[in-house]
C-alpha cells in the first residue's frame, strides 16, 4: 500500500493540519495509536467532493457525489477504534461513499468487503483504492442491507448509513465472535451501537449520539417514491 501526498496544499502547512486533527481527535476520546496513524497517513484530500479540498483536513462533514457525504474525520476514528480490530479480521463494510472509510480499514484489517448502492461511488472508490494501492479491499455495488453472503461470516461488521434497527441479514453473517458497528434510530435521533456475538448471542452498547445518511435498502429504509424526500440526514 502506498501513501499519496499529492495536494494543491503546500506540504508544510498540509503537515501542521494533520498535526492538528490528531491532537484534535486525541482530545475527543480517541486513543487507539494505530486508528490515529491510518488517519494520518491516508490522504482525505483524495476523497472528497470536488472544491473542497482544502478542507479536507478538517475536522468536518463535507460532501461528495450522488448526494451523499464523508464523515467527519472523528466519526471515522470513533467507529473503526470501537471496531477493535487487530489486524487479522474480515471486515464487511456497508456503505462505501467516496472509499475513504475503506482506505482507512485496509490499514488495519486482513481485507475489506464494502458494498455501495450508487455505481458511480463504487466506480469510483475503486479506482481510487487501486490506484493508493489497497488490495485487500474488494468493491460491490448492492444492498449493502442485506450485507454479502457469499464471503460470510465476518469478523467485523460496519454500516456507515444508519438504519431503524439492526439489519437481520447482517446480524446472521456476523461470526461468533465478531463485532458490528452501526447508527440505529430515527433520521433526527440516533445512537452509533456496537452489537457484540458470542455463543449466548447478541449484546449492545451505545456510543453516543451521531447523524448519518439513511440506510437505502430492504433491511434498512425504503427508497422513497419520486416526489417524495428522503428521511433528514
Amino acid at each position: 500500500m502506498t501513501d499519496d501526498t499529492t495536494s494543491n496544499v503546500p506540504g508544510t502547512i498540509r503537515k501542521e493540519r494533520i498535526i492538528a486533527l490528531l491532537e484534535e481527535l486525541w482530545r475527543q476520546g480517541v486513543r487507539d495509536e494505530r486508528v490515529l496513524t491510518a488517519i494520518a497517513q491516508v490522504p482525505r484530500e483524495r476523497f472528497v467532493g470536488a472544491g473542497s479540498e482544502a478542507a479536507a483536513w478538517s475536522n468536518i462533514a463535507l460532501p461528495i457525489a450522488a448526494g451523499q457525504t464523508i464523515s467527519q474525520p472523528y466519526v471515522v476514528a470513533l467507529m473503526t477504534e470501537a471496531l477493535r480490530l487487530g489486524g487479522t479480521e474480515q471486515v464487511l463494510e456497508v456503505g462505501t461513499g467516496s472509499g475513504y472509510q475503506t482506505a482507512i480499514l485496509c490499514r488495519l484489517a486482513a481485507s475489506v468487503i464494502s458494498i455501495e448502492r450508487h455505481p458511480e461511488l463504487a466506480e469510483g472508490a475503486s479506482a481510487l483504492l487501486a490506484e493508493l494501492g489497497c488490495e485487500n479491499a474488494t468493491i460491490h455495488v448492492g444492498d449493502g442491507s442485506r450485507g454479502w453472503p457469499a464471503a460470510a461470516p465476518f469478523d467485523r461488521i460496519i454500516v456507515t448509513a444508519s438504519a431503524p434497527r439492526a439489519p437481520g441479514p447482517l446480524l446472521e453473517q456476523l461470526g461468533e465472535g465478531g463485532r458490528m458497528v452501526i447508527p440505529i434510530g430515527e433520521p433526527n435521533n440516533q445512537h452509533l451501537v456496537a452489537i457484540d456475538r458470542d455463543e449466548a448471542g447478541f449484546h449492545e452498547s451505545r456510543f453516543g449520539p451521531v447523524r448519518f445518511v439513511p440506510l437505502i435498502g430492504s433491511e434498512g429504509w425504503a427508497l422513497p417514491r419520486q416526489g417524495e424526500g428522503l428521511p433528514d440526514e
